[in-house]
């Protein structure tokens, strides 16, 4: 009886929504507008057709797991046995408990909690976009010196960490860290020093991934930049010269107002990016040690299919849609405020 009625509530409110549809005018006008754009609809058909099945569809049904109870022990189940409202948003945004005092006065943090692993997330793309623009901007301003020798060569030198794919980076640098046949602790023991294990604290284990996801990330920002200087017409920097401008001058007052448009949609993309850079986490330090490294998307992914709470899963994965949507807002206000100016 509680599934029938349900079910007939979700029924009624999809037929209120298409008699509003009708009723308001708006079936008319889109079938006035499919008829008269027709042939253009024929040629988008296919890719319509592709974004319901493989992104809209998915995207709703992961929505509507949310609310439900789903794991690995009641797959078998219908969807509306399994419903459990909002509790899976409660249980992720209400728990605050993220840290604790210890016996002895120590901190104790819940790896497992929602908000710090969101304050880890922020940390983690604000550190590596800011290194990423740091190292890609002088890169740029060195490779822009006039008559510079062998610039092609540097520039594809420094183009490759870019070219290889990630992944293969990434176990690479895991590699390198390896505790007794990594490069870096051999390195160390040529000075003197103690190898490091690298992946049982928290702070050297987040410095592997920063230092992977470094060495990917500045160049990007390296080749924008790059083609932002070579687009400043030089007549500006010989008038502020001849005004008595020295070089500090002429970097604030004409180099980084010319890099502006194009640095801010670099940095808005490399900001997304990052937030949702699943391989490097997973690859290189793998949320150790007990999950102190993990971010938002490698946290939702251990909760699917290493702990199988889908539904959690799915409402945790909705939250950071959330986030990321609100983000996309202050980013369309930004840009149009780049291209205003």
């Amino acid at each position: 009886r509680g599934n029938a009625g349900k079910a007939l509530g979700a029924l009624g409110v999809l037929g209120l929504a298409v008699l509003l549809f009708i009723g308001l005018g708006a079936l008319h006008r889109a079938a006035a507008t499919a008829v008269e754009h027709r042939q253009a609809y024929a040629y988008v058909l296919p890719a319509m057709v592709g974004m319901v099945v493989l992104v809209f569809f998915p995207f709703a049904y992961g929505i509507t797991l949310s609310f439900t109870d789903a794991n690995l022990y009641n797959s078998s189940q219908p969807l509306s046995e399994l419903w459990v409202g909002f509790r899976n948003y409660a249980d992720i945004l209400g728990d605050f408990s993220f840290a604790k005092t210890a016996a002895d006065g120590s901190w104790v943090f819940n790896y497992l909690n929602f908000y710090y692993t969101l304050l880890f997330t922020i940390v983690w793309t604000v550190t590596n976009v800011t290194i990423g623009v740091t190292v890609g901007l002088l890169l740029a301003l060195a490779l822009n010196v006039p008559n510079l020798r062998m610039r092609p060569v540097y520039r594809v030198l420094l183009i490759l960490p870019w070219a290889m794919p990630n992944y293969i980076t990434a176990l690479i640098w895991k590699g390198m860290f390896h505790q007794q046949f990594g490069v870096v602790n051999h390195v160390i023991r040529m000075f003197g020093g103690e190898g490091l294990a690298w992946f049982d604290s928290p702070f050297t284990s987040f410095f592997t991934a920063l230092a992977t996801n470094g060495w990917l990330s500045f160049p990007f920002m390296m080749v924008v930049s790059l083609g932002a200087l070579q687009s400043i017409p030089g007549e500006l920097y010989e008038a502020a010269r001849v005004d008595g401008a020295n070089r500090w001058q002429q970097f604030t007052a004409i180099t980084l107002p010319a890099l502006k448009p194009a640095l801010v949609p670099a940095v808005i993309l490399s900001v997304v990016w990052t937030f949702n850079m699943f391989n490097i986490i997973f690859l290189v330090t793998g949320g150790d040690p007990g999950g102190s490294t993990e971010i938002l998307v490698t946290q939702a992914y251990k909760f699917a299919f290493e702990r199988y709470r889908h539904g959690y899963a799915a409402a945790y994965s909705t939250v950071i849609f959330g986030i990321l949507l609100l983000y996309s807002m202050v980013q369309n206000r930004m840009s149009r405020a780049t291209e205003a100016a």
